[in-house]
């Protein structure tokens, strides 16, 4: 199963044409993912289930209905437990950004995380997983695959939240404020982290 993100509101892609009573349930290989979308912004749909009986072919299909960008980012700890992330939109959110050719997922994952926090001295710990969100630019609906790592510095450095992009902050957060900058955040990046960074009350506000 995976789920695709359209905004906040996820889009289920499993094997099981029943997925419940609450959603609606389409053949991924024809849907007409575009209208799907289009419902979905408009707040007529809100529960999606899009079907294939070999698990395999669910991404395949979905790639062929949208142009696919291919980024990466880091979930990144200092010596502290603290988590670093960047304040974009009026979200908190982790850094990452697209993946350049001729550039590895790994290596593009730290210069990505570098670029747009100033951080130094990066080394990947592990991967995480991969994250799905649809976007439109330019007035055209894409599909951003993200592949996160999980990252360790132990830069003591000035954070530099890169402007250029729209980012207004760079922090270092401990594992209570992380939970109140996940009240703030993205559907998406909170499939990232450990449960315990999720136990926050949804009614806290971000400081």
């Amino acid at each position: 199963m995976y789920k695709v993100f359209v905004n906040d509101i996820p889009i289920i892609l499993s094997t099981k044409k029943d997925f419940g009573e609450k959603y609606s349930s389409f053949p991924i290989k024809t849907v007409k993912l575009k209208r799907i979308i289009k419902k979905i912004n408009k707040g007529e749909l809100m529960f999606v289930n899009l079907y294939h009986k070999d698990e395999q072919k669910l991404l395949k299909h979905l790639f062929k209905k949208l142009p696919v960008v291919t980024a990466a980012g880091g979930l990144v700890y200092n010596d502290k437990r603290e988590i670093l992330f960047i304040y974009r939109n009026k979200r908190w959110d982790l850094p990452k950004g697209k993946v350049e050719k001729g550039e590895t997922l790994e290596d593009s994952a730290i210069r990505e995380v570098m670029e747009e926090t100033g951080i130094r001295d990066l080394k990947i710990t592990s991967f995480l997983k991969e994250t799905y969100h649809i976007f439109k630019r330019k007035d055209k609906l894409k599909i951003k695959v993200t592949h996160w790592y999980q990252m360790y510095s132990d830069f003591k450095g000035e954070l530099v939240p890169e402007t250029k992009e729209g980012i207004k902050k760079a922090k270092w957060k401990d594992l209570e404020k992380s939970q109140k900058a996940l009240t703030k955040s993205y559907s998406n990046i909170k499939l990232l982290f450990p449960k315990e960074y999720l136990a926050a009350n949804s009614k806290n506000r971000v400081a």
